[in-house]
Order: C-alpha cells, then sequence, then structure tokens
C-alpha cells in the first residue's frame, strides 16, 4: 500500500467520512455554472458553491469586458453569502420575472452580448472566465445551441475547476451544455459530480496527471490536491520561494513522457518543508515562464523521514532539445563526468554549464562554415545542461561553487570536471536548469599554470589583449572613462594584473589589442603600462613601445600597440599603418587600423615584422555595410574582416616597413575562429597558421564566448619565417578563469572585494595570450646538406573525431634524422585504405618535424589505415628501414585507426605536449 493511500485512510479514521466524500477535484473555489444571454435583457449569470462551506461573497465581483476590450467595461460587486452545494443567481433588473424570481441579486444598465467576455473575480484575481478578455469574436464564441449568443449555458456536472485565464481561446463546447433561447427553468440549481481520475478511491491527483505527456499541463488552471514527497528544498526567500515534489515509486506511472516532479511555489511564506517528508499540497495547476508548478497553495506536513524516490538517470548529450520536459521537477542524476564548458554567469546568477566528453569548441573552429559549422552547432546545443546555485539571487555571496565558497584561490576553471551529480531538474529563463541537492565536488582538471609553456627559441613575439586599458588622466584622475576602470581604484587593480600577466610571459615583443587609443606622450595608457611594467621588471629588464608617429592610430577608442624589450630587439625603421587610406579593403570604420613595426634581435641580428591587428567582432552591427550575420556561424562583419585580411595580405606584401626581408608575422585578435574566411584568406595569401600546424585547431583556445571555446587570438607566419618557429602556445590563464576574479569592485560585498582579487595574472583580460617562440636566422647561407644523413619516421600517432554519423581520423607524421633532429620540410605521402576508403594523402613537416594528414569517414564502425609511401626532402634520403614509433602505437610506417566512443581531448593534450618538447 503506498503512503498516498495509507495516509488517505488515517485521514478519514481521524477526521471522518466526509473527508473521503470529497470527489477528485473537487472545487476550492466558486465558479459559473450558468449564462443566460437570451432575448432583451433576459441576462443572468448563476455561481455555484462546491466548496464544502459557505462562501462569503463580500470580495467577489462580477466584470464585462465588451467588444474585445482588455478592460472592463462593467463591475457589479456581489454581496451576501452563499451556502455550500447552493447557487448565487445574478440576473438583470429587467429581466423576464421567471429570471427575477429566481435571483439572489439584480442590477441594471449595461450587461452583456454574446461577443463580450464575462468574469468572475475574488479578491481582484480572476477565478473563473466565460469568453476571451481582450479579444472580439465578432458575434459569439461557440456555434449552435452551444455559442454564446442568444442560449442559455450550462456548466456540465462533471466540470469541478474554473478556467481562471482570461486570455485563453474560449471553446463553449468544452466545458458547457447548450439550450434554447430564454431558457430558464434550471436556473438557481446546480449539481457537480466530479470523478476520481486517482484510481485508488483517493481524492488526489497524481503528480504524472498534471504534468501530462507534452509540454504544458493538460490540467492549467485546475484546482489539485496532491500528496507526494519533497525531493528539493529551497523555499527561503534568497532562494526559489519553493520545494520540489515527486510521487514515490510505487506511485509512479509506465508512462516515459510524462514527469513524477513538480515545483511548489510557496512565494514568501507557508509551512516548512524538508527533503523527506510526506506532504499533502493543495493549489492551483499554474505554467510559470513554461515552468508547471502549483500556486496558491497550503500545505500539510504528513509525515517525515521517508526514503526519497529513485533518481531518474539523466545523461548528455540529450536525443532531442524537450528530452528534459519529462524530468521537470523530479530529483535527477547524472551518472558522467561532466566538464566545465563555461562559467561566465557564476558570480551574477551562480551558474556552471556544463558538457560531456570534454569542454564544447565553438563550431567554426572545428568545421567549415555553413552547414558542418551548424550540424556542429546541434550537436553543441544537446550536449549540454547548466548547474545552478539554487537561489534566485544576483551577485549572491558567497558564490558557493566550488564548496565552500569562490575566491582568488578556490576557484572553478572551465576545464575542471565534476561527475555524479544529483539534483532536482527546474526550468526558468528557458533553460533546464539542475539544482543541485548534493554538493558537487568540482575536480581540478584545468590547473593554473605561472606562466606559458616553454616555447623555446632564442626569441619570444606574444600577442595580448589589455581588455581596455584605460588610464584615465595619467595622473590618478578622470575616471572613469568611457570603457575599463571606473575608478583610480579599479584601474590600480586591473594594472597590477596586466603587468602580472606581461612579466610573466617574458616576451620580447608583445602586441597589444584594447589599449587606449589616447597617443604616446607621457600620460598616455601605453607610457603608463611601459611604466609599470619597468617598476616591476628585474634587474636587466627594460619595456620601452613603438611610437608609430601619429597622435591616434584611428578614430576608435582602443588601438593596438607594440611593447618590447630593449636588451633583446630593437625598432627597425619606422611603424606603418594599414587603414582606409591605404587600401579601401580595409574599413577602418570597423577594424582597428593595422600596425606594423619591423624588429632586429640584437643576439642573431635576425630581422622580422609584424603586423598587429583588432578586426571587427562577430557582435557588431555591420547592416550598413550589408555584411549581416547570414546564419553560417561567422557572426555579422565577416566580409568586412575577410576583406581586412586579404587587404593586409597585399599590404605586407609591399614590405611597408621597408625591411628588405621575408619574414613577416600577422598576430593579434582577428575575430575570427580557425576555419573562418579571414583566416582563409590569410592561408591563401601564403601565409601559415602556426596554432593549427603545431597544435591543431579540434581542442585550441584563446576565448569563450556562450560556452564554446575557439581562438580569435592568432599568429600567422610567412613560408620562411614559419621554419624559424621553434614553438607556439596560449597560455590559459584568463579565458578559463570566473570572469568575478577581474579587477572590477561593482557588484561584490566588501569582503568579495577582497577575498576575489589577487594581485596575479589570472583573469587579467578575456582572452588568453599567445606566445611564439623563434629561432631568428641573419639572412646568410645555411651549411651544405650532409650526404650521409638520411630522414625516417620517428612517431606516428592517431586520432579520431566524432561528427555525429561521421568521424575523421588524423594521423601525425614525425621525421628525424639519424643524428636525433627533427627535420622540416619534409614531404610525407602516403594512402588511406579501408572499406569503401582508398585515396592518397600528403604532408610536409614544420619547423617541430610534424606535419598532419586526415580524412573523414561515412561509415560508423569503419576502420582506416595510413600506410607511409615515401619521405622526400631535399638534402636528405629516406631510410624506411629505420621507422619506428616513439610510443609504440604503430610500427612507424602504417596505423589503423577506428571510431572511438571516448573523449579526444586526452590525446590531443599529449600531441600538444609532444610538439612543445
Amino acid at each position: 500500500m503506498s503512503t498516498k493511500i495509507k495516509q488517505s485512510v488515517a485521514s478519514a479514521l481521524f477526521i471522518g467520512a466526509a473527508t473521503l466524500q470529497v470527489a477528485h477535484g473537487q472545487p476550492t473555489e466558486l465558479f459559473i455554472s450558468e449564462y443566460v444571454e437570451g432575448s432583451s435583457h433576459n441576462k443572468a449569470v448563476e455561481i455555484f458553491n462546491g466548496t464544502g462551506a459557505s462562501v462569503d461573497l463580500s470580495s467577489y465581483k462580477l466584470q464585462y469586458y465588451f467588444n474585445g476590450s482588455s478592460s472592463a467595461g462593467r463591475t457589479i460587486a456581489l454581496t451576501g453569502i452563499v451556502a455550500d452545494g447552493d447557487t448565487f443567481v445574478v440576473a438583470h433588473s429587467s429581466a423576464d420575472p421567471q429570471l427575477i424570481n429566481n435571483a439572489d441579486m439584480t442590477s441594471g444598465g449595461s450587461w452583456y452580448n454574446g461577443n463580450d467576455a464575462v468574469a468572475l473575480l475574488n479578491g481582484g484575481i480572476d477565478i473563473d472566465i466565460i469568453g476571451q478578455i481582450g479579444y472580439d469574436p465578432g458575434t459569439r464564441w461557440g456555434s449552435g445551441s452551444t455559442s454564446t449568443q442568444n442560449n442559455t449555458l450550462r456548466r456540465q456536472a462533471s466540470v469541478c475547476v474554473a478556467d481562471g485565464d482570461g486570455y485563453n481561446t474560449f471553446d463553449p463546447n468544452i466545458e458547457w451544455d447548450g439550450y434554447a433561447q430564454d431558457t430558464f427553468d434550471a436556473v438557481g440549481a446546480h449539481s457537480a459530480s466530479c470523478s476520481d481520475s486517482g484510481g485508488d478511491g483517493s481524492s488526489f491527483s497524481y503528480i504524472h496527471e498534471i504534468q501530462g505527456s507534452g509540454a504544458s499541463s493538460p490540467m492549467e488552471n485546475q484546482s489539485v490536491t496532491v500528496q507526494a514527497i519533497v525531493v528539493g528544498d529551497f523555499q527561503n526567500s534568497d532562494e526559489l520561494s519553493g520545494f520540489f515534489l515527486q510521487e514515490e515509486d510505487v506511485d509512479a506511472d509506465t508512462d516515459s513522457l510524462t514527469s513524477e516532479g513538480i515545483f511548489v511555489n510557496t512565494g514568501n511564506g507557508g509551512t516548512d518543508v524538508n527533503v523527506g517528508d510526506l506532504v499533502e499540497v493543495s493549489g492551483q495547476v499554474k505554467e510559470h515562464y513554461e515552468l508547471t508548478e502549483l500556486t496558491n497553495v497550503s500545505v500539510t506536513v504528513l509525515s517525515s523521514g521517508n526514503i526519497l524516490p529513485t533518481a531518474a538517470s539523466v545523461s548528455l548529450p540529450f536525443a532531442t532539445s524537450d528530452e528534459l520536459e519529462r524530468y521537470e521537477g523530479m530529483l535527477v542524476t547524472l551518472d558522467q563526468t561532466l566538464t566545465v564548458t563555461e562559467n561566465y554567469n557564476l558570480s551574477r546568477y551562480g551558474e556552471i554549464w556544463l558538457s560531456s566528453g570534454g569542454r564544447l569548441m565553438a563550431p567554426t573552429n572545428v568545421a567549415l562554415p555553413g552547414t558542418d559549422a551548424n550540424n556542429i552547432q546541434a550537436q553543441n546545443d544537446l550536449n549540454r545542461i547548466l548547474l545552478d546555485d539554487g537561489s534566485t539571487l544576483q551577485n549572491p555571496d558567497p558564490i558557493i561553487y566550488p564548496d565552500p565558497e569562490l575566491t582568488a584561490f578556490n576557484t572553478v576553471r572551465s576545464g575542471d570536471t565534476v561527475a555524479n551529480l544529483t539534483g532536482v531538474l527546474n526550468y526558468a529563463y528557458s533553460e533546464y536548469r539542475l539544482q543541485a541537492t548534493q554538493t558537487p565536488n568540482f575536480v581540478q582538471e584545468n590547473l593554473r599554470t605561472a606562466a606559458p609553456a616553454n616555447v623555446g627559441g632564442t626569441l619570444k613575439v606574444a600577442s595580448f589583449n589589455v581588455l581596455n586599458y584605460f588610464n584615465g588622466n595619467g595622473q590618478g584622475g578622470g575616471f572613469p572613462t568611457t570603457r575599463g576602470a571606473d575608478t583610480e581604484e579599479e584601474f590600480i587593480r586591473q594594472r597590477d594584473k596586466i603587468i602580472a600577466a606581461i612579466s610573466a610571459m617574458e616576451a620580447d615583443i608583445i602586441g597589444l589589442m584594447e589599449i587606449e587609443n589616447d597617443g604616446y606622450d607621457s600620460l598616455s595608457a601605453i607610457q603608463d603600462l611601459v611604466n609599470g611594467l619597468n617598476a616591476a621588471a628585474s634587474s636587466g629588464i627594460s619595456y620601452a613601445f613603438v611610437d608609430p608617429g601619429v597622435s591616434a592610430i584611428g578614430t576608435d577608442e582602443i588601438a593596438v600597440g607594440f611593447i618590447y624589450r630593449v636588451e633583446t630587439v630593437t625598432p627597425f625603421g619606422n611603424a606603418a599603418i594599414l587603414d582606409s587610406s591605404v587600401d579601401s579593403r580595409f574599413n577602418d570604420s570597423k577594424n582597428r587600423p593595422t600596425l606594423a613595426q619591423t624588429f632586429s634581435e640584437i643576439a642573431s641580428d635576425g630581422t622580422m615584422t609584424i603586423a598587429v591587428n583588432h578586426l571587427k567582432s562577430k557582435g557588431s552591427p555591420c547592416d550598413d555595410m550589408n555584411d549581416p550575420d547570414t546564419g553560417d556561424g561567422q557572426g555579422n562583419c565577416n566580409l568586412t574582416r575577410t576583406r581586412a585580411t586579404e587587404a593586409m595580405v597585399e599590404w605586407l606584401a609591399g614590405d611597408p616597413t621597408n625591411s628588405g626581408d621575408e619574414d613577416f608575422m600577422i598576430i593579434g585578435d582577428l575575430n575570427a575562429y580557425a576555419k573562418e574566411d579571414p583566416i582563409t584568406a590569410l592561408k591563401n595569401g601564403g601565409y601559415i597558421e602556426l596554432l593549427d600546424t603545431h597544435i591543431g585547431a579540434a581542442n585550441t583556445y584563446s576565448y569563450i564566448f556562450k560556452g564554446q571555446s575557439g581562438y580569435l587570438d592568432h599568429a600567422l607566419a610567412s613560408a620562411k619565417l614559419a621554419d624559424q618557429v621553434s614553438g607556439i602556445t596560449i597560455w590559459h590563464s584568463n579565458s578559463d578563469e570566473p570572469r568575478v576574479l577581474d579587477y572590477n569592485t561593482e557588484y561584490k560585498s566588501a569582503y568579495q572585494i577582497s577575498s576575489l582579487y589577487y594581485t596575479d595574472p589570472y583573469r587579467s583580460s578575456d582572452h588568453d595570450a599567445v606566445v611564439v617562440g623563434l629561432n631568428l636566422d641573419n639572412g646568410s647561407t645555411d651549411n651544405p646538406p650532409n650526404a650521409n644523413i638520411n630522414s625516417y619516421v620517428s612517431d606516428l600517432d592517431g586520432n579520431t573525431i566524432n561528427q555525429g554519423r561521421k568521424w575523421t581520423a588524423v594521423v601525425t607524421v614525425e621525421v628525424r634524422d639519424n643524428l636525433g633532429q627533427l627535420v622540416s620540410g619534409a614531404t610525407v605521402s602516403g594512402n588511406w585504405n579501408g572499406r569503401n576508403v582508398s585515396s592518397s594523402a600528403s604532408c610536409t613537416t614544420a619547423s617541430n618535424g610534424r606535419c598532419t594528414v586526415a580524412i573523414t569517414v561515412t561509415k560508423r564502425r569503419a576502420t582506416v589505415a595510413y600506410n607511409i609511401s615515401n619521405v622526400q626532402h631535399s638534402s636528405l634520403s629516406y631510410d624506411e628501414n629505420a621507422n619506428f614509433d616513439l610510443d609504440g602505437d604503430s610500427n612507424g610506417t602504417s596505423i589503423s585507426l577506428s571510431k572511438q566512443n571516448q573523449p579526444q581531448w586526452l590525446e590531443w593534450l599529449r600531441q600538444l605536449i609532444r610538439s612543445l618538447f
């Protein structure tokens, strides 16, 4: 016997048999039981009391809404008392005597016609409506004898709950029986015989009946009584102002589409409950912004310490976007390890986005714009869930994730993981939300590093977005400015973090984005930054900035710039600027002008020219340029960015700084992911994407937006310079961190201003820095080749990337010579073989001795093999007998791959580590 049945029996024995006479859905409120719209003034409204007690009508009113108006044109205040089981009739004072004789109250003046809505109110709240407020049906609702014109309508005996929604579509045929015009014989009497749909002789509704199998409740606006177990208690005013109920396992139905849980909205008061309580709740079913809930409730605790219903097992990715509807309000558990894919609103709303199989990647970072990218987006949308903090507060203090609270030293970074989450499933603000009922245990899988990974080389170049570095008037005042810090206190906090980050990079040349465009004098932002760096620098380290000889670069409030270490490099010649005056394709009303400078490394006497950029963002409007978001995944202004990169290629080909050298590098925030058109334009112009060739785009990122990671910050090199690159890395000191750890003080308590801040590099910006290592040559002739040195394959690694029904096989080849040195410029040739697969593929090794080939396979369970047939080099012969695989994944010449179900990020991480060392 279920607790519900036992409790029902016990209640009957305790309070008497009258309790069991209450039918399923017994009225808890008055409702309109008869409506007369006859000839002339023959109009009347009958109100039925089936609540089980007499009702004082002093708070009740009738209101008439004429001709589709949304404002009442007539209000009749009711008086008197209506007994249980009795009716109260209000008739027009000039109606037929038969109506008048049965009326409890009469009123003259304007009354309704067939196209006017009639509302019964209690305490100013609509409790029953005939018609639809704010809508004029023409002459009537319904048709024939059940229309609202020239008919008498009687509520069907099975109807026990009023329809309090005056704005939904009204069809009188559903709940009313129709009679001919001027039929008054039953006015003054009504009976209700409501059926029991509970199925066990009780007077209660089951939650699955209330929830139904669709997106909204089939019992919306009805009054119900339920008995169930409290599975989530969030009653406090700083929480959700309610609790979650779930049917006991024995009372659950067998329909997988109906939820067994529901949210009970208690407002700011009501009976205090605890998890494990069996409670009886009477209230009205409402859809609150698509969340089915009970409102206007009365709550009785029947027992405590009950066994909780079994949590439903849920897992990512979901099959459809509405899969979670069937679990709304229920206790659920996710028996899998999930990855933090975004923490942007952790401080604002206590929210963390989680995904399965690692972090979610921006579609155009891993797939071509259009169909392929949109397919990735659709997969991402089904592979995430929002972990909430059980509170409606904004800017909570404390921020409860990670346990016990977020601080500058106790953080939860994107890439961290959490397993076996349990909570109740809520829906709010257009998202399903897991409200944890057990404290999540976050595992720090993505640890902070004190500095960027080692990139080798004798020279380091970095690209860094300093996030609106505005220094006021340069003398400690002038705040707030249009961007950046609002106060001097905030600016000092920002400055300290930026200086800590740049100092830790130990870069010789740093290209800056989002520095204030206020010139280059002693009070400028860039001079202030250099002053701060020099004050913090160790002995023997000194920074300077490049002055391009103009008062400002373009007209934007922010600009790009260069700072450099004077003891390691020297600017060679004058800087050059690319803007609209140089090439009309480069629109400097949208893009920030490009700044190029040639530098000479003091130690090697090698030179290179660097162009630092900040192109127009994806969220900016470009409709005036006929360049909107086309829906292919590239966002707004894609043509504007692409034209700018095309202009950039041609401009640099003309050697704008007169360097006389072929070594060029393009860095900065291009606001385009790896597979997008602007990057393709640069590659087509002969530039090599260093992050792609050295690391691979699959899991590479410098920025996180809407829970998806990718790299907007790039480093591309001319072919000659690419051969001099020793390594490249992205320092994940910013994008993975909660934004609340930045310098800002607003929306923080006095305690949080201190606890959430430290003068370290973490969250100094919203973009991560890109760092490139180089061994510059000085243009002298290379040593002649040694005919006794041969090449061989020293490592052969495979990886797979799942793409729905398709999957991609990726093979990375490493080539060395018999002196153990990595070989660049070696062309590896081979063939793909497998079921329905036969094609050739080749690649050329970069400066790290590695290159990659890939093939997309349409068979889900196919196995493919890549067989190396030759390795060609301009000065080395190929010794295939020397091939071997460093880690034993293959024989060094051939490798087989099959589609994998597990996440691939571990393999990518392994390849990254090898590429760096």
